[in-house]
Order: structure tokens, then sequence, then C-alpha cells
């Protein structure tokens, strides 16, 4: 059975070797994933998520993406001041913030570069009828507020799944193309104590918050299980304090190690 700290493991080994790096930056699911893994608790998954970044700055063609990784910046900014971890984990997440903040020289990406910026590295992972939101949660202060903002998205036709950042109040949602991201700030504020706003970055780089109208908006609640996307596999899992998400039943394509990573990694996020 995968857990965290084989999930990222074996990214780490993959991504020591240097044919794998931009590949593996270029994919929609790995760094949201690493940037999740750096909100973990347990050093070991730290300390394999840093030296992972670590190997993947190495190719300059990966640290303009990296750097604008939404949440990337602010959880190693976290991690350098958090305390009681070691020297290493510090060190190596001070190394990684200064890497990523040098200024790069911009590369003009060749035909070859644009092709495999295409390429799947996890199965599913690119699937174009799914897109993220990120979004800050006035009121999400406890796991009562939490529990609360978790039934109020799951009634809401077209999330796929969401994950939780109770530190900085956020809540990374994957939904389908098509639902606007106001049934999500609606659905929210159906709550009457919880409130959203949408993180995006600005032309600098800066993370900024968008305020959603909420009002007017009709949200499509669920009646029975909806038909989510092809690359929803499993069926609803939950594990306490990190992420929810609600999968239709598939065969499984592989029992490789990357078909099971893809599931952890880009569809439940489950840590």
């Amino acid at each position: 059975m995968m857990d965290a700290l084989s999930v990222v493991t074996q990214l780490r080994d993959l991504a020591s070797e240097p044919q794998n790096r931009e590949v593996i930056v270029q994919d929609q699911g790995c760094l949201p994933g690493l940037v999740l893994f750096l909100d973990h608790q347990n050093p070991d998954v730290l300390l394999a998520t840093l030296h992972t970044l670590r190997y993947l700055a190495e190719l300059s063609l990966n640290i303009p993406t990296m750097k604008n990784e939404l949440g990337m910046m602010v959880s190693l900014e976290n991690l350098i001041v958090r305390e009681g971890l070691s020297v290493d984990i510090t060190a190596l997440a001070q190394e990684v913030y200064d890497i990523l903040s040098a200024p790069a020289n911009p590369v003009r990406p060749t035909p070859e570069r644009q092709q495999r910026k295409k390429s799947q590295f996890f199965i599913n992972s690119s699937n174009k009828k799914a897109k993220s939101v990120t979004l800050h949660i006035q009121g999400l202060d406890s796991t009562d507020q939490r529990g609360l903002c978790e039934e109020a998205l799951l009634k809401v036709k077209g999330v796929i799944s969401f994950t939780f950042q109770m530190a900085s109040k956020r809540c990374t949602v994957r939904i389908r193309s098509d639902l606007p991201t106001e049934s999500l700030a609606s659905a929210i504020a159906a709550t009457k104590v919880l409130s959203a706003q949408q993180v995006v970055k600005n032309e600098a780089g800066e993370e900024v918050f968008i305020p959603l109208n909420p009002s007017g908006v009709e949200v499509q609640q669920n009646s029975a299980i909806p038909d989510y996307l092809p690359e929803e596999e499993e069926s609803p899992e939950r594990e306490v304090d990190r992420a929810i998400s609600r999968t239709t039943a598939k065969e499984a394509s592989s029992g490789s190690w990357l078909n099971s990573a893809a599931s952890f990694l880009t569809k439940t996020f489950y840590w």
C-alpha cells in the first residue's frame, strides 16, 4: 500500500535522473503534490520532498515554473521558520528557496521542448476536462469549520477532489473545467460562517486574492454519485486533516508503480 513517504521517495529517485526532471515539472500533478508534502508532519517526508525539489531545480528551465507554482514559495518560507525541525531540513529548504528566488535567464522554448511539455508523466494527469482552483477561506479556523466546508463542497456537482492547508486557511479544489469558480464561493457562503476568495498570481508573480461574488450563482447539487472524469478510479476515501476525493469505479489499467503514484498524487492527494 502506498503512503506519502513511499511516493515522494520514488519521485525523488526519478528526479535524481536528469532526463526525468523537465517531464516531472511539466506534469500537472507533481508540483501541486510536492507543495502539499511541504506541509507534512513527517520529517522524512519533508526531507525527501526537499531533495526532490533540489534535483528538479538543477534544470534551469524548471525554475520559473517551480517558483510560480501556487503555494511553493510560501510553503518554503514557512518551512524555513518552522520550529522543531532538523538543521538538514531547514538548510535544504533555505537552499531551494534561494535557488528559486535567484534571477533566471529565460530560455526560448524549442519545438522539442514544446512537444515534451505535452508528455504525461502520470497516467491521466493531463486530462483537460479538469482544472484546479485555490481558495482562501475566511473563517477556516478549526476542524469544525473545515467539516462545514467539506460538506458544502461535497454537495457541488462538478467537484472532483479538494485538499486543505489549514495553516494558511486554503483549500485547493479540483473541478470540472465548465464549473464556475463562483459556484464554489456560493456553496461555501451558504454555510453562513465561511467565505471564499480565489488565490492567483499577478504579473509580478505575487499571490493575490480575487473576490468572488457568490450571489445569483446557481449551484448544481449532487443527488447521486455523479459522473466524474475518467481519471477518477476508486471509491471515496477520507483521511483526517488532509484531503477528500470522490471518484468513480474503473478497472485498473496497470499494477505498475507509476499508475499507483498517479492515483495517489494526481487524483486523491490523501496525505
